[in-house]
């Protein structure tokens, strides 16, 4: 039977970095569930566009050439999961706005509002946590707290404090993991990415991401 022009797909996938391209890292995942549910529906994959870029970015430039193929042929954008898409309010307004049907694997069913509350949900987590982190820093230099004294009298105070900040951070790392983001150095790249500081309001790298994982993992 020859797929209808409702069964013909271009499919999305995205990954945080060239490493995980390369080693199919969370990407042989997505296609699987791409290319298990296109067989349940006996559609066709025209096309793959892989995009490495942090969910936060509204600029995807695999992401517009997915769509525009799904403009030019009538086919459907599939996505394995839904928070591929759903980062970000304004651009899944944009893309509804588009008229182009699509489709997520975990969550086929989902409608028009429910894909914009997901939205609104991932938005507002990601939103909440950069302020948490504000908040613990604005706190602790209200306190006359300096960061990174050393001596007893600070030893115990540093410590409960930066563990605190931890876990502040950990629905951001359990994120991350469940992308496939596991490798201390990818944990570096996209906090960075993500413009999320260190709790000394810096920049992140291979010790200090160790530091923060073996406090919440």
């Amino acid at each position: 039977m020859k797929p209808t022009k409702s069964h013909v797909f271009v499919a999305y996938y995205r990954v945080s970095t060239k490493r995980q391209e390369l080693s199919g890292a969370g990407l042989d995942a997505q296609r699987f569930d791409v290319e298990k549910y296109i067989k349940s529906k006996k559609g066709e994959l025209l096309a793959e566009f892989t995009e490495i870029e942090s969910g936060r970015k509204k600029k995807r430039p695999e992401l517009e050439k997915a769509l525009k193929v799904c403009k030019q042929k009538r086919a459907i954008l599939i996505t394995a999961k839904l928070d591929r898409l759903a980062r970000n309010v304004n651009f899944v307004s944009g893309l509804q706005e588009s008229k182009i049907e699509f489709v997520a694997c975990d969550n086929p069913q989902a409608n028009k509002m429910m894909i914009q509350l997901l939205a609104v949900f991932a938005e507002y987590e990601r939103d909440m946590i950069s302020q948490r982190i504000k908040e613990a820093l604005a706190q602790r230099k209200a306190q006359g707290v300096k960061l990174g004294v050393t001596g007893k009298d600070r030893a115990r105070e540093n410590k409960e404090q930066a563990q605190a900040f931890a876990y502040s951070l950990e629905p951001l790392i359990m994120e991350m993991r469940g992308e496939g983001i596991t490798r201390v150095c990818d944990i570096v790249r996209e906090l960075n990415s993500r413009n999320i500081p260190t709790a000394r309001g810096k920049r992140w790298h291979r010790t200090t991401v160790t530091n923060l994982l073996q406090r919440i993992l």
